[in-house]
């Protein structure tokens, strides 16, 4: 007759061999093939709505789908009056991954969630009603963390029409350059310190060609120096040929800032 260690022993190997058989089975039959699906997805829409992936090489565009699976992995992407759809996921994380393309372990340490409304949206951040005028806003204070984005904006921004403006990563340039500590369109955390005084004189420079109506940039730019920043890098990553044959010093100076030169997106800094 079996003894009560005997049987216990054989009651813990049993539950040991059905946990390790379910295992085995999910594994072959469950998350790892929803994971190449969603992997696959995220190629296919990447091929369809990204220009800037689509210029790639196979090197480059395997490093940029890794960063796109890790900075979901991170930020979490939420709708307000809209249920977020595959697509949603993947424009908004190749918005946050195209400005630091140059910088492969960078991660967006203020930033947990991005909130997607249908449209534009108010102050008050609600999105029916008359004043509704805001594309996207990076949160400060209690919304401290937060990304708001209006999906119309976001797809737009990944358009043929959308010429050299992209609302998404517009936003996430801001991000960056707040990465410091200040708003100030001067992203220390990006550029060396030898860099920041001549980055500032050109700025104005380009400002005053703006005001002068000497300058095809959007005047957007002259709200202050952190539109200026945000507007410009629009300009660099969604027409980078066209921003180096019109301003050759800025595109260089914005080349060094985010570590890549888009015109030649596999160039970046390693």
């Amino acid at each position: 007759m079996m003894n009560y260690q005997s049987m216990a022993l054989l009651i813990i190997i049993s539950l040991i061999a059905l946990a390790a058989y379910f295992f085995v089975k999910k594994m072959r039959s469950g998350q790892p093939v929803k994971n190449q699906e969603l992997a696959e997805s995220y190629e296919k829409l990447l091929n369809e709505h990204v220009h800037f992936y689509q210029k790639l090489s196979d090197t480059g565009k395997v490093r940029f789908q890794t960063m796109i699976q890790d900075f979901l992995q991170y930020v979490r992407i939420e709708g307000v009056g809209i249920e977020v759809t595959v697509l949603d996921r993947v424009l908004v994380a190749a918005s946050g991954v195209i400005p630091i393309f140059g910088f492969p372990d960078w991660k967006y340490k203020n930033l947990t969630n991005v909130i997607l409304y249908p449209d534009t949206f108010d102050k008050e951040f609600q999105f029916d009603g008359e004043n509704r005028n805001i594309m996207g806003m990076v949160g400060s204070g209690n919304m401290n963390g937060q990304m708001l984005l209006s999906r119309a904006a976001l797809v737009k921004g990944f358009s043929i029409s959308s010429g050299a403006g992209n609302t998404a990563i517009h936003e996430f340039v801001h991000l960056l350059d707040k990465a410091d500590g200040a708003t100030d369109g001067i992203p220390e955390s990006l550029m060396a310190h030898e860099y920041a005084v001549p980055w500032l004189k050109m700025m104005h420079s380009e400002m005053h060609r703006i005001e002068k109506g000497n300058s095809d940039i959007n005047p957007y730019a002259l709200t202050d120096e952190a539109e200026f920043l945000a507007v410009t890098a629009e300009y660099f990553f969604e027409k980078p040929e066209e921003l180096q044959h019109k301003h050759p010093e800025l595109y260089q100076q914005l080349s060094q800032i985010f570590g890549q030169s888009p015109d030649h997106p596999d160039h970046y800094r390693c």
